[in-house]
């Protein structure tokens, strides 16, 4: 490769490192010592008989006495501490369970650390304060009998395996590997008989994408660093991410609102039957467009059709009833466990996925102990193993009358590519209820639980049926029409919700006439889409094939460590100043048009599935980077010619520091506004933003209840005067005085619930119709 392609720039320059020039086609890996590490020496790799054995401890601590008992044994190596408790019970004695507690070997974070000059050669050191781990699990493995490597299966955990290998010195091709799809005593000792090889394929996947992230973050960000402000970031996933979030801000901003009416004629049949019809045409021609009745867009149109109303007999022309089946839902995958989650249960995807790694290493359950209890979370795939299937249709047989099970089970395929090698995720045991767990589950984990329990069940379930009627009727030439939904039969409903959207409709006749009662008109105007919640912007990505299971969570949560985005007050992703001159910025050398066009979901979309086809053994990992790295060099070269662009400023507040009495300025952190000095880092002073509510505190009766923002960005409520007043509650002020005591009454989160914190009053308060 031309030296020239290899360096961008002085930064890019200076990161490359070349003092290595040994090709080889297979893996390249330089090994050197952890950064500020307990251990100094370099990681070599030990030959394939010794095991490790000569690098076992000699001296006499409580590591050395633990391998003497692994004499003869076999040592299992997983990631999680959790798992290896929970496979210690399953497995007994003749195994001995050690965690390396996540990777033990990486890139070094103070270097690119990737030598572009001789074939992306990566260097690896041990993670920093891993050698501890690393002797520990050196030691056991030199007296063990035989090593087995059970990381999770998945690309990281693949890649793990194989550092381990190299650690040990274990040949990567042996039957050295294991794989849990499900933490139950007989998956885990069917799967302990059944052991493979290292997955070399899935290892070259994981590494491309490790130096593809590294070479762009390494070699992007000291760009934004000299163009915008120091301490700034780019990504290869992130920067799309971002560029999603700041497109439909910018949409927002330029939306322009669109005038429509909706016109309803409440009316009544001859023995007492209520309708309520809305304005659907006019003349013959439809009203409607895009779901709203946005061809109504003047007052003319709405005097027009209430004329027709007055001066003409209302007419049912017709009157419909369709009746039709409604599919069960697929089971989960990774991207829709966190969307319902976060729909149902409040779960942020990084939330949702700790949890359900909790479950996955399993829970002591009474009269199974050590039990898993669903299969692994990080999957795309909706595949379910047929025996699961015949148990889950044995259930429903079991405990729902006969037609709630289908004639045959139900199986669904992914959209798209689908890397199959995971069951979507389910319990490992449907006989399992949630039920069946109160009171062993915290209370986050029975959500999920039960959200996973009754989808998966449910996905085998008989359609539901629902009826769907319409009622047409006409006034001179106005036309009117009401939908209405019944559910005919819940089939899976019965463990899953069904939105229905419409309500029961009472039957009408052609050609009988109703008697109109009332008329309303309504003037609204549409409104620019919604912000990016956390669900709807993972549900994006994976539709335009950025990124993939295991990165979902991470992505968002990059985006409010980088102070990118902030949570809106409706939970929403909202881009702040800095984030939109960062995309700005990427966006004008990066875009779909250029030659590495990092922000555009096509091209990294694309990447994602040069990256599945090292995966499965279409193309060379080499190749990847190569073309990747010949484009994005030559994008660089233009981009480091840019101008540089000044970062927005933060704006002033009008007050002085109480500390040192320089100006105080509103800045945007992970969690919203806050205000704080200039005088920063000599001034550290701050202070949340507080947003007055209108109500005194109920406690002090001195103070204004105002709203403020949790570390974890939820809000509450307290006193302006804290903390001379520790007043703090989650609700909001219901807009009412207390009948007893007239101090503020506070929302108790129950529709229309009120309570007085101050003589303990509680009541419900009349909630208008709007509400």
């Amino acid at each position: 490769m031309a030296k020239k392609k290899a360096t961008v720039g002085k930064v890019a320059a200076q990161a490359v490192s070349s003092t290595s020039r040994k090709k080889n086609t297979d893996i390249k890996k330089k090994e050197a010592p952890a950064e500020k590490s307990a251990s100094t020496k370099k990681v070599k790799k030990a030959p394939p008989s010794s095991r490790g054995g000569k690098k076992a401890l000699t001296k006499k601590t409580a590591s050395v006495s633990v391998a003497d008992k692994a004499g003869g044994k076999t040592l299992l190596i997983v990631e999680s501490p959790t798992k290896a408790k929970t496979l210690t019970k399953i497995l007994g004695s003749k195994y001995i369970v050690k965690s390396s507690v996540g990777h033990i070997r990486d890139l070094p974070k103070s270097r690119l650390a990737i030598d572009v000059e001789n074939d992306f050669a990566p260097e690896y050191i041990l993670v920093k304060g891993k050698a501890k781990v690393k002797n520990e699990i050196t030691s056991l493995a030199g007296k063990a009998s035989k090593v087995i490597l059970a990381s999770d299966p998945d690309r990281e955990g693949e890649a793990i395996a194989w550092h381990l290998c190299e650690l040990l010195g274990i040949d990567p091709d042996s039957p050295c590997r294991v794989r849990f799809y499900e933490i139950t005593q007989g998956a885990v000792k069917e799967a302990v008989k059944n052991l493979e090889p290292v997955n070399m394929n899935k290892v070259e996947a994981q590494q491309a994408r490790r130096i593809l992230d590294r070479l762009v973050g390494y070699t992007l960000s000291p760009l934004l660093w000299k163009k915008i402000r120091r301490g700034l970031s780019a990504g290869r996933v992130q920067s799309v991410a971002l560029a999603l979030v700041c497109a439909r801000e910018r949409e927002i901003r330029n939306f322009v609102p669109r005038e429509y009416w909706i016109v309803t004629v409440a009316a009544v049949a001859e023995d007492g039957r209520r309708y309520v019809l809305k304005a659907d045409s006019l003349d013959g021609k439809t009203l409607w467009k895009e779901g709203k009745s946005l061809l109504i867009d003047s007052q003319e149109i709405v005097d027009t059709i209430l004329g027709e109303i007055a001066g003409s007999p209302l007419v049912v022309t017709d009157f419909k009833v369709r009746e039709s089946l409604r599919a069960a839902p697929a089971p989960f995958k990774t991207s829709t466990l966190q969307q319902e989650a976060a729909r149902r249960s409040g779960l942020s995807p990084r939330r949702a996925m700790r949890i359900a790694q909790e479950l996955f290493e399993g829970v002591s359950i009474p009269g199974r102990g050590p039990t898993g209890l669903i299969t692994y979370m990080r999957t795309d795939s909706l595949r379910i193993a047929p025996e699961a299937v015949r148990k889950c249709r044995d259930y429903i047989s079991a405990h729902f009358s006969p037609e709630y099970l289908p004639a045959k089970e139900n199986v669904y395929a992914a959209k798209g590519r689908s890397q199959d090698a995971h069951e979507a995720i389910r319990p490992t045991d449907v006989e399992i209820t949630p039920e069946s767990l109160e009171g062993i589950l915290s209370s986050d984990q029975m959500k999920l639980y039960s959200l996973i329990w009754r989808r998966y069940t449910a996905s085998q379930m008989a359609p539901a049926k629902v009826a769907n009627a319409t009622l047409s009727a006409s006034a001179g030439r106005a036309g009117f029409r009401q939908l209405g939904e019944t559910l005919v039969f819940p089939g899976w409903s019965a463990l899953w919700p069904l939105d229905l959207k419409g309500e029961p409709l009472q039957p009408a006749r052609k050609g009988e006439t109703l008697l109109p009662e009332t008329t309303e008109t309504e003037q609204k105007f549409t409104r620019p889409p919604a912000r990016y919640s956390e669900a709807s912007l993972i549900k994006v990505l994976e539709e335009e094939g950025v990124g993939r299971p295991s990165t979902y969570a991470s992505i968002v949560e990059t985006l409010y460590d980088r102070g990118y985005v902030v949570r809106s007050d409706e939970r929403r992703l909202q881009p702040t100043p800095l984030g939109d001159t960062v995309d700005e910025f990427l966006m004008k050398y990066f875009h779909g048009d250029s030659l590495s066009a990092i922000v555009d979901t096509g091209f990294t979309a694309r990447m994602e599935e040069n990256l599945d086809d090292v995966e499965e053994g279409k193309v060379q990992w080499l190749s990847v980077l190569k073309e990747f790295w010949g484009a994005f060099t030559r994008t660089m070269e233009k981009a480091e010619t840019a101008k540089a662009v000044p970062p927005p400023a933060p704006e002033p507040i009008g007050e002085d520091c109480p500390e040192c009495g320089k100006p105080l300025v509103l800045k945007n952190g992970r969690f919203g506004e806050f205000i704080a000095c200039t005088g920063y880092p000599a001034c550290k002073y701050t202070r949340p933003v507080l947003v007055k509510t209108g109500a005194l505190c109920p406690k002090c009766s001195k103070g204004d209840v105002v709203k403020r923002k949790s570390r974890k960005g939820k809000p509450f409520y307290g006193c302006s005067r804290y903390p001379d007043c520790d007043f703090v509650s989650w609700n909001p002020p219901s807009g009412n005085s207390c009948p007893q005591c007239g101090a503020s009454l506070m929302s108790t989160g129950k529709k229309g619930g009120e309570e007085c914190v101050k003589c303990g009053y509680s009541g419900k308060r009349e909630v208008p119709e709007d509400e």
